[in-house]
């Protein structure tokens, strides 16, 4: 039976989180990579996790990188790229992609305030020519290196950093974004026997 602190606590974090702004992962294959992704995401207060593979392969999180954030997050499964980011453009939202081209924008240059999905790819090719296609903005993470390239997670990091900061100038972490019945449904899950454990 969770305590009261605990049961305060969970519907705090769940009413930070922000409902209108998602990251999609497509065919991200690397353990370590993708448990530090989760980990970012739920401290910035990413609730919807979109997870992109073709052959169908479980999300694959270490507990022991993750620090078990995934128990906090929302998976929706998807084995097409179009088909998922169709899905997020009816339901409103705009299409980030981050690759590195000539038309990529700054990624400081983006409104992350508005409804926003931002994927990313995998750690060997990255995100897809349909990725591509079907995106509204392309942003960069700009690099003075040799080596023009980040660690995923690191990356993911930097760019939900920056929405996380356009949020909080404009409130939106001062008040909950979750509509009621899909709060009390969080919070319910949340505070089940598996879920409302001490640690994590």
């Amino acid at each position: 039976m969770p305590t009261k602190e605990r049961i305060e606590k969970i519907k705090r974090v769940l009413s930070l989180r922000q409902p209108d702004l998602r990251i999609v992962l497509e065919e991200v294959k690397n353990i370590h990579n993708a448990s530090a992704v989760v980990r970012t995401c739920d401290a910035a207060g990413i609730l919807y996790v979109d997870i992109i593979s073709a052959a169908e392969e479980p999300f694959p999180v270490n507990e022991a990188v993750s620090t078990r954030a995934e128990k906090w997050i929302d998976f929706c499964y998807h084995t097409s790229t179009e088909a998922c980011l169709w899905k997020l453009k009816e339901r409103g939202f705009k299409i980030a992609a981050t690759h590195l081209t000539e038309k990529a924008v700054p990624y400081t240059d983006l409104d992350y305030v508005q409804p926003l999905a931002i994927v990313f790819g995998n750690e060997a090719e990255g995100i897809s020519d349909e990725a591509l296609s079907l995106a509204d903005y392309i942003i960069k993470i700009p690099m003075l290196g040799m080596v023009q390239s980040l660690n995923l997670s690191v990356s993911v990091g930097i760019i939900l950093y920056e929405a996380m900061k356009q949020r909080q100038e404009k409130g939106y972490y001062g008040l909950r974004r979750l509509p009621k019945e899909e709060f009390e449904r969080f919070a319910k899950a949340w505070l089940t026997s598996k879920n409302s454990k001490e640690s994590g």
